[in-house]
């Protein structure tokens, strides 16, 4: 039986001769040789990682984000972004275990009274640094919020 090969280009981890080989310009962050823009997976990387990357400049970053969007365009890869500043934020699509939630004004007095629904408690206790949040059930994080508060 005839294999047939699959036309879509892999994720490739670079070995550390193909890293080498890569000039400065390749990279999102020349300096650092950070991030690497030789294919479509890695600039979906880079875009990901962007907030990541530590001890560059603001215009480091702004020269970094001209370089990912021309990669981007070059490889077919979308990006929402017009500006470097919103690499790294959540997105619409985030999952919401994902997202960080503070309890509203309203939500604050709903606990108070004891009103207020279990995701409103849970935010609340993580706000306040309750140990062992996960694991409490409504009536648990209640008190916790209380005895805390």
């Amino acid at each position: 039986m005839a294999r047939t090969q699959n036309r879509t280009p892999k994720r490739h981890d670079l070995n550390a001769v193909e890293r080498k080989s890569i000039p400065d310009s390749g990279y999102a962050f020349p300096r650092l040789r950070k991030e690497p823009l030789n294919d479509a997976s890695h600039v979906r990387n880079a875009i990901a990682r962007f907030d990541q990357v530590r001890d560059v400049t603001d215009d480091e970053r702004s020269e970094a984000f001209r370089r990912i969007r021309r990669a981007a365009d070059r490889y077919g890869v979308e990006m929402s972004a017009s500006r470097w500043q919103e690499l790294g934020k959540p997105t619409p699509t985030m999952k919401s275990s994902q997202k960080t939630h503070t309890p509203t004004k309203a939500e604050r007095a709903a606990i108070r009274r004891g009103e207020a629904p279990r995701d409103a408690l849970y935010a609340e206790a993580r706000r306040m640094g309750i140990k062992g949040r996960s694991t409490m059930n409504k009536a648990d994080l209640q008190r916790a919020v209380q005895m805390a508060g």
